[in-house]
């Protein structure tokens, strides 16, 4: 058993690991990276960029096979070779992939561990059965995996995660999908635009992330007219039988259904990879995830020398994220136990659906009760959205009353990833709604429709205010 001494011990070399390491190192700490699988972040491997290229994929086959309403004439069906299809999306993924190892491969052998690491105490850290890691304080970055619900588990090979997508040589015939989340959502709408039978299945009426009740019926109702999407699903039995599975459930006719199927795709969540690092043997409180209870604007888990970043806290699974919260990791670590809390962005969540969804800043869920206002916009009727026939989905704006801030916004419709954006440089910067409406907006463009539900919002605002205006008064006068 070797013995290495570090200043900084970072467990996992994705995202949030690369990034705390770099924070380190620009700090003039001495660090080292350990990582028992693989080099390359899950967004390249097996996430952001594979996603997009298959559903890049099916755009093209899905507007190709609506040109008609334009009066472009494309003779014959439009045909999906699915060989060719997973080919580009295999190749463009290394390429992907590469980049990443290009920068891995460009970081000192002498700080870079390969094996499984594993807690003898907080700052003791036992790799594999070959070397002892003393270090000053750790950083946990191990990232997380699909959770596959036990039921599941009999399906065997024909059971599949999104990991497992991106590995097919073609595209199957059909395909159940279980979890309309961000990557149920994605890849189901996907597959189906390249020929394959889709059907998805969800729990409780969730779609892809939406909390707003009024842009989730949009959501809803646009998808279910291109797949089949049932987001409170009775599903009755799920079997195998021979090389397909059996899905037995109630169909939206309210009549019991079986139908077979090549694969059950399952996007039910992810699980943060903690559970085999070996934290009983740590001072870390854990919560009833087994996940480590840490300061979110320091990643600070409890007053110990470790700190947890990217998807293994189970917090924000998003790329941006892993990367800021990387960054403060490692930055933390270098200066413990003089901690402070790092710049935090304003939330921002991206579902590459068509039409896309954006969630921006707080959430409707979580908005406080009657102290905010709701400005909101359908883009049936939105002129440059119908000019493309992307006229589907709803925006809806919330804002603070007293303040007039604007304080977020939930999405389905076109052009969302962009929208998204400003929405969230609105959010960051503290904008009021009357500020934003004073910003630019060239016509004819979607972000017009921005702007009606701005107005909306300012018209809702201005009769809250009178409202506690005139109450005040006559609080004043009684």
């Amino acid at each position: 058993m070797k013995t290495l001494h570090t200043d900084i011990a970072v467990i996992g070399a994705g995202t949030a690991g690369l990034a705390a390491y770099r924070a380190a190192r620009a700090a003039g700490k001495r660090a080292v990276l350990i990582e028992g699988g693989p080099y390359g972040t899950t967004c390249a491997r097996v996430g952001c960029m594979p996603s997009k290229l298959l559903i890049a994929a099916a755009e093209a086959a899905h507007a190709a096979a609506h040109t008609d309403a334009f009066g472009v004439r494309v003779e014959g069906p439009v045909s999906v070779d699915g060989a060719a299809v997973m080919d580009r999306v295999k190749r463009e993924r290394d390429r992907f992939v590469g980049f990443v190892l290009e920068g891995v491969e460009n970081i000192p052998a002498q700080d870079k561990l390969h094996g499984y690491a594993r807690f003898v105490s907080d700052t003791v850290l036992r790799v594999d059965d070959h070397t002892e890691v003393q270090a000053a304080s750790v950083v946990i970055a191990t990232g997380s995996r699909p959770a596959v619900p036990a039921p599941f588990q009999a399906l065997g090979d024909r059971l599949v995660v999104n990991d497992d997508v991106f590995a097919w040589d073609t595209l199957p015939r059909r395909v159940a999908v279980f979890g309309p989340g961000v990557i149920g959502l994605e890849l189901g709408q996907a597959l189906s635009r390249l020929g394959v039978t889709v059907r998805v299945f969800g729990v409780s009426g969730s779609l892809g992330g939406i909390t707003d009740p009024k842009v989730r019926d949009s959501a809803r109702k646009v998808f279910q007219q291109e797949f089949y999407l049932d987001p409170d699903a009775r599903v009755l039995e799920t079997t195998r039988v021979g090389d397909e599975v059996e899905v037995r459930y109630v169909g939206l006719d309210n009549s019991e259904r079986t139908e077979r199927f090549d694969y059950a795709l399952v996007a039910t969540g992810r699980r943060a990879n903690v559970d085999g690092l070996g934290l009983e043997h740590t001072s870390l409180k854990l919560d009833a995830r087994g996940v480590p209870v840490y300061d979110r604007g320091t990643m600070q888990a409890g007053a110990s020398a470790i700190f947890i970043a990217g998807d293994a806290n189970a917090d924000a699974p998003l790329l941006h994220e892993a990367a800021d919260e990387g960054r403060i990791a490692g930055d933390n670590a270098a200066r413990f136990p003089e901690v402070r809390p790092g710049q935090r962005r304003a939330p921002l969540g991206v579902v590459f659906s068509d039409p896309q969804i954006a969630l921006i800043g707080t959430p409707f869920a979580r908005l406080p009760a009657g102290t905010t206002v709701t400005g909101e916009v359908d883009f049936g009727d939105q002129g440059r959205s119908r000019v493309m026939l992307k006229n589907r989905g709803m925006l809806r704006v919330y804002a603070d009353i007293e303040s007039g801030r604007f304080l977020g916004a939930e999405m389905v419709g076109p052009s969302a990833e962009h929208i998204g954006h400003l929405l969230a440089w609105a959010v960051q910067q503290e904008m009021t709604v009357a500020r934003m409406l004073e910003m630019p907006f060239y016509h004819p463009v979607i972000e017009e429709g921005l702007r009606t539900a701005l107005r909306d919002a300012a018209a809702r605002l201005a009769a809250a205010q009178a409202r506690l205006q005139e109450a005040e008064a006559e609080r004043k006068v009684a």
